[in-house]
């Protein structure tokens, strides 16, 4: 398992495992719609940095061409309303599997490995969580050695959840909160990463799906505060009721590049949280959320729309 493409390799989580992969001699092919974005890969010896469009299935194939293993690591959070799911999620989450499944059957690649979430299910009250439960569901059907991961949210430096309510809370006096009750058990981005590189390697993993959380649970309301607090920028935090936080994400759903919509409302009515004997894989241990957000969250910046729009 030497050569490794990775689909969705220059978003947040990539960098991490781009980096991993390579100090253990693998040798990555990364597609990408625009190199420029990506070009912080460059500096890694063993990956290979290519402009391409996965959602093309002529181009996906191609980039599959003489690879042992595919992980896709692809995902959004605003995909639009519908049912059983909008439009960008049915693209992103359900139908880039299906091409994925489709291409590694053509070219022979049966290892796959695939970033999906907590809590997805085909009943589950969110069209994010049943567009990744569809695109679970499409890898499987390829018939390869499978391997899903199930993360709670995933935290660190570049994240877009911590990171945001840091940069919310730097520029309003106050910050208004849909679901300051919802539970969350932040997993680390390099615990995630090193949780992927082992299972590349272990062929118990296969057919297997790990849930990936770190070791304590918080409400939205103490993550927003800490995140605050650690960026130098406390606010009051205004806890909204459920039916104003309904409002308030159908409102969004008007606004580009707003950082809560409905959808993910509906998702965190179910807690992000992992069994409490959850444990992360092959015996690793998660990484604690107050051992690594002081390091970056003291940086952060107010959010403007140009870094919002950056960050979608």
């Amino acid at each position: 398992m030497k050569n490794v493409l990775i689909i969705g390799g220059s978003g947040f989580i990539g960098g991490y495992l781009a980096q991993r992969l390579t100090r253990r001699g693998y040798r990555l092919r990364v597609p990408t719609r625009h190199r420029e974005r990506a070009r912080h890969l460059l500096v890694l010896p063993t990956l290979e940095l290519l402009e391409a469009n996965v959602h093309d299935p002529v181009q996906l194939a191609r980039l599959m061409e003489g690879q042992d293993a595919v992980i896709n690591l692809v995902g959004i959070l605003h995909g639009g309303n519908g049912e059983p799911y909008g439009r960008g999620f049915a693209r992103a989450h359900v139908e880039l599997p299906q091409k994925i499944a489709a291409a590694a059957t053509r070219n022979g690649v049966r290892r796959l490995l695939h970033i999906s979430a907590l809590n997805a299910a085909a009943d589950a009250p969110s069209g994010y969580l049943r567009s990744k439960a569809a695109g679970e569901i499409a890898l499987a059907q390829a018939g390869g050695d499978l391997t899903l991961f199930r993360p709670s949210v995933v935290f660190g430096d570049g994240d877009a959840f911590l990171t945001l309510f840091a940069s919310l809370q730097a520029l309003l006096p106050l910050l208004p909160l849909a679901c300051p009750r919802a539970l969350f058990q932040p997993v680390w981005v390099g615990d995630v990463a090193e949780v992927i590189c082992a299972s590349l390697e272990r062929e118990e993993s296969h057919g297997q799906t790990y849930e990936l959380c770190g070791p304590r649970v918080y409400t939205l309301r103490e993550l927003v505060a800490y995140a605050g607090k650690l960026s130098g920028h406390p606010r009051p935090i205004i806890g909204l009721p459920d039916a104003i936080a309904r409002l308030q994400g159908r409102l969004m759903d008007f606004i580009p590049g707003a950082p809560i919509r409905l959808d993910n409302i509906r998702s965190m009515e179910l807690p992000s949280t992992c069994d409490s004997a959850c444990v992360l894989p092959f015996g690793m241990k998660p990484t604690p959320l107050e051992a690594i957000a002081p390091l970056y969250l003291a940086k952060t910046k107010p959010l403007t729309e140009k870094h919002q729009r950056s960050r979608v």
